[in-house]
């Protein structure tokens, strides 16, 4: 005589919810994503989806406030007891940004959630950027104000954050292509080291240049008048008191 498996607990089903939630979404997007395909893969039922969330928007709204896992033993970290000194913190901004959406750790998802968010945004855009992304960007400023200094005005301070945010995502959003390009600097594994080291110096070398007074308008460009036709030339005749 056979017995039945023993269902799983419901904290264990809303764990796995979430996991399997969060890959599907990372792959496929909120839109494209499916709840079949996510209880397929967490291995529940497909009523479990609105017995513990709701709906699958509720759904995405918890795979986005997952927390991020802790660093790997041994990697530079930004909230150390004693800050490092302004160049390394932002060298551990970089690594650790990167890895979020480049490494191959089980919860990378998360990263590629957030990436996938930036380009096809869901309704759970607004609480990623509350949670996530927006304190990402004081932490980012606050280290780019310490090394070009206070005066430094807010805008240069969030058009410098765009800047090196921009060079991580890269990385991500034009992997094929730079996997195409160069196939023989494969990105899997990632280059985490070697990537965090060229997008800091390549910062800090812009940001040691950086005009700590507000950058002057451009100089007007001189409106130049349309040319005019070139005037045809009409023959002389020639005179009849000329031999």
């Amino acid at each position: 005589m056979t017995t039945a498996a023993a269902a799983p607990p419901p904290a264990a089903t809303r764990a796995a919810l979430l996991a399997a939630a969060g890959e599907v979404f990372a792959e496929h997007g909120y839109h494209a994503a499916t709840v079949r395909d996510i209880c397929r893969r967490a291995g529940a039922n497909v009523a479990a989806v609105n017995y513990h969330f709701g709906d699958k928007e509720r759904l995405t709204s918890r795979s986005c406030a997952t927390p991020w896992p802790a660093p790997t033993p041994g990697t530079p970290s930004t909230a150390a007891p004693t800050p490092p000194p302004r160049p390394e913190r932002l060298r551990a901004f970089i690594f650790h940004f990167l890895g979020r959406f480049l490494d191959t750790h089980a919860e990378s998802w998360l990263g590629r959630l957030m990436a996938k968010e930036m380009i096809d945004p869901s309704p759970a855009l607004d609480l990623m950027i509350v949670e996530r992304i927006q304190p990402m960007a004081e932490q980012l400023r606050a280290i780019v104000r310490a090394i070009v200094g206070p005066d430094c005005p807010e805008e240069s301070l969030r058009l410098c954050g765009f800047s090196i945010v921009s060079q991580c995502l890269f990385y991500n959003h034009c992997r094929s292509v730079v996997t195409r390009l160069f196939p023989d600097r494969p990105l899997s594994p990632p280059p985490l080291d070697r990537l965090a080291d060229h997008i800091t110096q390549f910062s800090l070398a812009a940001l040691q240049h950086l005009p700590l007074h507000r950058p002057r308008p451009l100089p007007a460009r001189r409106r130049t008048s349309p040319k005019s036709p070139a005037r045809t030339q009409t023959p002389r005749r020639p005179s009849p008191h000329r031999v």
